[in-house]
């Protein structure tokens, strides 16, 4: 009895996760405009979306922002973790729980603030303003993800490498950086679904011209949901799907490559 009510339990949450989705992905295909009637499946809103130079230049602006912002914050807070851990342990302390309060903060009191500093040192709110935005709240994230796997690892490795003859810059790249794989690329990640994401921040510090989806779908939705929003939508789910996957994949491979060397290592 406890297996059918956790089955049917899991089947729901399921269901109202994705079925919107779902729904959504097949009036993607939908010939008519409208979303209570169907007339068809075609192609036409995907044709429709691939000819709208706003829209492209929204999908460009939203994956161009995510993955360089993604990657530099990855970099920044990759390096600020090592260097947080060889602090003291109450300093250790004070420094996450500055990091937190990002997290924590409102979308809005983070977008208005980013967007007042930018207005104040001369700043024209534009592409490059948004980028900064996001690789600032990403790198709380990087942070996060990337903290404990170096408390895992510890500087016995290190150390150790060291001992053998490795210079400091081997025996990082080559011992550090794969034992705290897993943690960069969810730092990475995190990074990029939530640049992706958002709106509030972006819709602050973005300026006249410049849109993302997330701005671009606010703007349209006020004077009526067009089907090519649909499409749009659809494209986006595919690609964070197979980005997931491949990241998946990725770190379950280097798993198994990690486990071999180590059982190689202990004879």
């Amino acid at each position: 009895m406890k297996k059918i009510f956790t089955s049917v339990y899991l089947i729901l949450i399921l269901l109202f996760l994705y079925l919107p989705i779902l729904t959504l992905m097949v009036f993607s295909f939908n010939e008519s405009k409208s979303m209570f009637r169907w007339t068809g499946v075609s192609l036409k809103w995907y044709r429709e979306m691939f000819r709208d130079s706003q829209m492209l230049s929204a999908i460009f602006n939203t994956f161009s922002i995510a993955l360089v912002s993604a990657a530099v914050a990855t970099v920044i807070g990759t390096l600020a973790s090592i260097g947080i851990l060889a602090m003291r342990k109450k300093t250790q302390n004070v420094i996450m729980g500055l990091n937190n309060i990002p997290l924590l903060n409102a979308d809005i009191v983070t977008g208005i603030s980013l967007m007042l500093t930018f207005i104040a040192f001369g700043f024209y709110l534009n592409w490059g303003t948004v980028l900064l935005a996001h690789i600032t709240f990403s790198i709380p994230y990087v942070i996060l993800s990337v903290m404990p796997k170096l408390k895992q690892v510890g500087p016995a490795s290190y150390e150790a490498a060291q001992d053998l003859g490795a210079s400091p810059a081997y025996a990082f790249w080559r011992v550090v950086i794969p034992e705290i794989r897993s943690g960069i690329v969810t730092g990475f990640l995190l990074s990029f679904t939530m640049s992706v994401d958002d709106f509030v921040v972006t819709h602050f510090t973005r300026g006249a011209g410049i849109n993302t989806i997330s701005t671009l779908i606010y703007s349209q939705v006020k004077v009526g949901i067009r089907p090519t929003l649909f499409a749009l939508s659809t494209v986006i789910f595919v690609i964070v799907l197979i980005v997931l996957t491949i990241a998946n994949v990725a770190s379950d491979r280097g798993a198994e490559e990690d486990d071999f060397f180590y059982e190689v290592a202990q004879g």
